[in-house]
């Protein structure tokens, strides 16, 4: 009976905690703190207090937030589905693949110069830091999404960054030598897992668009399951094909959105469900793999610090800015693309690459990622909602979205009318 009392005392406290994460949505409106940085930071905190809750090995903490992205992805593609994708393709591959590589290069040539690492770790430092996170994006709205075409942009870099630079990482890390040409070498993995990630993606999509709509189930409560299934096996099939089974999630879901099943709606508000739990669930096990005792040290907390401002004001500002230039947006449009590129789980995700690789400085790099993660969604992610507004950028709230989302369940939907995710 004492295993029994052990568990219950476990299932207890894993449940007020979830309960709490729930309800901190609400004091992050209030206070006007993004509720990722919530998650962080209480559990860094609760992790120095109670050593044991950060005791599990960094590769299951990994693969944690693996499985939590994936839903993260898939449930980001279909929210945006193939019509809107389709009005900003160009620029979203564009933005999402160049912008990544602007940002990692420019990272890492800051933190060699001004930060004095050498170039493999500011190579990696950059790689880690450069891709934007959808989830902390609107998050931080309060409930509203943002419309328009910076919208469509927006959602689709941070969707379309995470595996680029998760496959960047990835290439650097597999890669022999050092330096720059740790960078060449790596070029072509990188782009073996963006065509093959691509290519599994989307085909994936199409099946299961056809399985949707060619294979109804007995029960409705069946087909938001048969959909996260099926995501799951097509970020297996990506990964195990030695390509970027992130990318394969996100580009099946884009393929997905805009089926028009009259399970359609009850689809999206589970995967919409069970993405905010996944977002909670990553920022909590990613928080609890910092080690605040480093972090709180100069050697730590500087360089963060310096790069976060050299990120948010000049890095992104100025030449993410240029590579946005062919890109057709407003000039408020552009403002706030460029202020709303915030950094999230990946940033960190990619932070316990290093660690598990054990590349020299792993542990500092690791807490300084988290610093600069830290800091881009308190400040920019606290003032997202702010330069909406002052930007006059178009927002509709979630109850206008479902509605416009309850349309495609009726007989005869008009052209506009559109749904999220293949059942």
């Amino acid at each position: 009976m004492h295993d029994v009392d052990h568990y219950g005392l476990t299932v207890l406290f894993v449940s007020v905690a979830l309960f709490a994460a729930v309800v901190s949505t609400r004091l992050s409106s209030a206070i006007r703190i993004p509720a990722p940085a919530i998650f962080l930071a209480v559990a860094a905190v609760a992790a120095s207090l109670v050593p044991q809750l950060g005791s599990l090995p960094v590769v299951t903490d990994q693969r944690i937030v693996t499985i939590a992205l994936i839903i993260i992805l898939f449930d980001g593609g279909t929210s945006m589905g193939l019509r809107r994708f389709s009005t900003a393709a160009t620029a979203i591959v564009w933005v999402g693949v160049a912008g990544t590589v602007v940002t990692a290069g420019a990272l890492a040539v800051c933190a060699h110069l001004i930060l004095g690492f050498d170039w493999t770790a500011a190579l990696l430092l950059g790689t880690a830091l450069a891709p934007t996170d959808p989830a902390v994006v609107f998050s931080v709205l309060g409930g509203q999404e943002i419309a328009g075409r910076s919208g469509t942009l927006l959602e689709g870099e941070s969707g379309f960054n995470d595996p680029v630079g998760i496959a960047l990482m990835a290439s650097l890390l597999g890669a022999s030598g050092g330096g720059l040409h740790a960078l060449g070498a790596g070029l072509g993995t990188f782009a073996l897992q963006m065509v093959v990630g691509a290519a599994v993606g989307v085909a994936g999509g199409y099946l299961l668009r056809e399985v949707a709509v060619r294979l109804p189930l007995g029960h409705p409560a069946l087909h938001p399951l048969r959909v996260i299934a099926f995501a799951g096996a097509i970020y297996g099939a990506g990964t195990v094909l030695h390509g970027s089974g992130f990318l394969a999630v996100f580009l099946a879901g884009i393929v997905v959105g805009d089926v028009e099943t009259p399970e359609a709606p009850h689809v999206e508000r589970f995967t919409g469900a069970l993405s905010s739990l996944a977002e909670i669930v990553a920022f909590t096990v990613l928080g609890l793999t910092v080690d605040l005792s480093h972090v709180a040290t100069a050697a730590e907390w500087v360089p963060g610090v310096v790069l976060a401002v050299l990120m948010m004001l000049v890095v992104r500002p100025l030449l993410v800015g240029v590579v946005l230039v062919p890109v057709r947006l407003t000039r408020r449009e552009r403002v706030f693309v460029l202020w709303s590129g915030l950094k999230g789980a990946v940033p960190i995700l990619l932070g316990t690459f290093l660690l598990l690789e054990g590349v020299p400085q792993a542990r500092r790099l690791y807490d300084i990622i988290f610093v600069v993660v830290l800091i881009s969604v308190v400040v920019q992610g606290g003032t997202v909602p702010l330069a909406a507004r002052k930007l006059r950028i178009p927002m509709r709230s979630d109850a206008a979205r479902e509605k416009a989302g309850a349309r495609v369940a009726t007989p005869h939907p008009g052209p506009g009318d559109s749904a999220r995710s293949g059942s």
